[in-house]
């Protein structure tokens, strides 16, 4: 087994002692462990990198398993897209798929022998009164009266509360721990309750339902979990986690470690603020590409090897911290760079007409797919008397160090020709219809003959060979690093994150590209075409980041 030779976070430190001392034979098991209640984000993507990356590199294995305890917010929707996030991501479960649901007959066993032990008592309490009872963080808590029930009884009440006598609200199991703990979660914590609703995966078997804390450990023990990563937020949940598995006769003894979340800047990845968004209209739903979800990421043509490079870069520690959106967008430009072939597009045109150049005449261009990749080939781009430019590409009065065209002014089409600004013809508001240049017909290919030096090239596509399409920039949902600190997070909406431009002219060939083709536009950064709305009557692309990082200059 081949094992990194150096370990490169305390994760590693341990699984590697671990497998020195022979500990759990030997074995590496690890689990991705979502509910079923939402759609993954980019904090997810580490949990999944982090969990089966582990197995994958000490020779073990990663389960999918899903915590599913809550059938009231769970879906099946939920349970397709995360697993559709997880393979596109590139990991695989195998057979090694479960569900918390999988383990009922067994849980319930087991809390009933938790009640034989004296461990466990059904509570019937009011919820108001339960939160009365349990204390503050500074008071120590209240035994509930139903605390010294016997165990006869208890076992009797918590067989009726699975045979449907009681209504919601009535009972609830609870461990019995501490009810003066300086920690909440061990104040003799709920271990089952009553809901009368059908289960994304049991569907009306079941009424009564393990809480999280419950279900989540016994589950890991019964998958022979060797290492139960989460994230630090559980921290406080690790004594109920050991205390449960250590009262009762289990398969396996799993140990729980916790690493820090994944906080990015100029976002959020609470689930609640997540649907907030989309419940107010602010995103176009949960794939939305300025969403931090996977779907979204994957939408605005995040490649999946820069989002592993990504949650690679930024390590796990035991301390929170908060990562730079910059880095998430850094990773993305190194993996496009590299991987997306090039094309030529004009978001925003104008018409230059070639006023020496044959109406009737028309070429074909080699141009270079990329740059430093000969292997990816090339294609050909057609040329005409019409061709159009981006409009910030010409200026009637440049300022100085202004190397694009303008009157008088000579500059290179990328590989095509030399070409010089003669006039400028004007509608009646006076905006530019069109830009009238003459061209050199001996700089064939971009290049004059007797050596001149011109400083601009522009992108182009011509008029005859060219096809219309829809083009959507994004840019960071949120104005502030820090979305919700100081002030309602809806109220620091990023208004320009969203422009949709419909008259974007394009090399006819991104007509037949696939859905999340990806692409670097010349001069105006990378794109992919929409996943779900591109088609070669209508092409769509999205732009996945720009050639550099602007956003200083958008936030002025």
């Amino acid at each position: 087994m081949d094992t990194p030779s150096t370990p490169s976070n305390f994760l590693r430190a341990i699984i590697e002692e671990d497998l020195k001392n022979g500990k759990n034979d030997g074995r590496v098991y690890t689990r991705f462990p979502p509910e079923p209640n939402g759609f993954l984000h980019i904090g997810h993507a580490k949990s999944i990198c982090l969990n089966f990356g582990l197995a994958r590199d000490y020779g073990g294995r990663c389960h999918l398993r899903f915590d599913d305890t809550n059938p009231g917010k769970e879906d099946p929707v939920y349970v397709n897209s995360i697993k559709e996030d997880v393979q596109w991501l590139g990991f695989d479960w195998g057979e090694h798929l479960y569900h918390a649901s999988d383990y009922f007959e067994r849980l319930y066993a087991f809390a009933v022998e938790l009640i034989t032990k004296g461990k466990a008592y059904v509570c019937s309490l009011s919820a108001e009164d339960m939160r009365l009872y349990r204390g503050t963080l500074t008071e120590a808590g209240t035994n509930s009266p139903y605390r010294d029930r016997s165990v006869e009884e208890n076992l009797d009440l918590f067989a009726r509360m699975r045979a449907r006598e009681f209504p919601e609200g009535t009972h609830i199991l609870r461990a019995k721990i501490d009810m003066a703990s300086p920690n909440m979660n061990m104040r003799d914590p709920a271990l089952y309750r009553i809901l009368h609703q059908e289960h994304q995966n049991t569907g009306n078997a079941w009424c009564i339902y393990p809480m999280y804390d419950f279900a989540h450990g016994l589950s890991d023990s019964l998958e022979h979990i060797t290492h139960s990563i989460c994230t630090l937020e559980f921290a406080d949940h690790k004594p109920l986690y050991d205390w449960i598995l250590d009262q009762l006769d289990v398969p396996s003894r799993p140990r729980q470690y916790e690493f820090n979340r994944l906080n990015i800047n100029y976002t959020v990845t609470s689930k609640r603020k997540l649907k907030t968004l989309v419940e107010n209209d602010v995103v176009g739903g949960w794939n939305d590409p300025r969403m931090p979800t996977i779907s979204g990421l994957r939408r605005r043509g995040f490649p999946p090897a820069a989002l592993r490079d990504f949650c690679e870069r930024i390590g796990v520690s035991r301390s929170d911290s908060c990562v730079d959106m910059g880095v998430l967008e850094n990773c993305v430009r190194e993996n496009l760079d590299a991987a997306a072939p090039r094309a030529m597009a004009v978001l925003r045109p104008v018409k230059l007409i070639i006023e020496n150049y044959p109406e009737d005449k028309e070429e074909f261009f080699e141009l270079a797919n990329h740059p430093k990749n000969p292997e990816m080939g090339s294609r050909k781009v057609g040329f005409s008397r019409e061709i159009f430019i981006e409009a910030e590409d010409f200026m009637e009065n440049p300022p100085g160090k202004y190397f694009r065209l303008s009157p008088g002014r000579e500059v290179r089409l990328r590989g095509a020709y030399l070409v010089t600004c003669q006039d400028v013809l004007k509608k009646s508001d006076g905006t530019i219809k069109a830009v009238i240049c003459t061209y050199d017909p001996e700089s064939r290919g971009g290049d004059a003959p007797d050596g001149r030096k011109v400083k601009g090239t522009l992108h182009w596509v011509s008029a005859r060979h060219c096809a219309q399409a829809e083009v959507r920039l994004y840019d960071r949902l949120f104005t502030v690093e820090s979305p919700g600190k100081e002030a309602d997070f809806l109220t620091q909406i990023n208004a320009s994150s969203l422009e949709v431009l419909t008259d974007c002219k394009v090399e006819k060939s991104l007509t037949q590209a696939s859905p999340e083709a990806r692409f670097q536009f010349e001069r105006q950064g990378f794109f992919c075409a929409d996943r779900h709305d591109h088609e070669p009557d209508r092409p769509v692309f999205n732009r996945t980041v720009t050639l550099r990082d602007s956003w200083a200059k958008v936030t002025k």
